[in-house]
């Protein structure tokens, strides 16, 4: 492997750190999902299961990169909260919190990474672009009809 110019063991930190969060996102999200009652359960269910599919998915590829750096993904998940609040909104506010964590997270490797490495810059900018898109779109579920 050519010589890396960045810090290789803070950057795995943030990898091993954003591939347990998505890993609690999966979970969160599928819990999250068999809890949605009422006239809008269907779509709103829909969503979280794709979240939990997407959050799977950034896993993957978040302990890939870890491999490709020669080291070893965590085998650890990230926090879950369990606030047997189960009101569409409450669970909205926590996706919000959850999705904002992951968000600081990307941009802590990219803060890392930038300049450095254009695999994980590019990497940590579509994320963050993504996970950003996630926090509007859950801004946008909780704010009320003509706000």
């Amino acid at each position: 492997m050519t010589e890396l110019n960045f810090d290789t063991k803070a950057v795995i930190a943030v990898l091993n750190e954003i591939l347990e969060t998505e890993l609690a996102g999966v979970v969160r999200y599928c819990h999250y999902s068999l809890m949605v009652f009422g006239y809008g359960r269907i779509p709103i269910v829909s969503w979280m299961r794709s979240q939990a599919d997407e959050s799977l998915l950034h896993a993957h590829e978040a302990g890939e990169l870890i491999t490709h750096l020669e080291h070893h993904p965590s085998l650890g998940i990230g926090p879950l909260l369990e606030t047997h609040k189960h009101d569409v909104g409450d669970i909205l506010r926590e996706s919000l919190e959850h999705e904002i964590l992951a968000l600081s997270a990307y941009r802590r490797l990219l803060e890392l990474v930038e300049g450095s490495s254009v695999l994980l810059e590019e990497y940590a900018r579509r994320l963050i672009s993504q996970e950003e898109m996630h926090v509007g779109e859950v801004r946008k579920m909780l704010r009320s009809p003509g706000e």
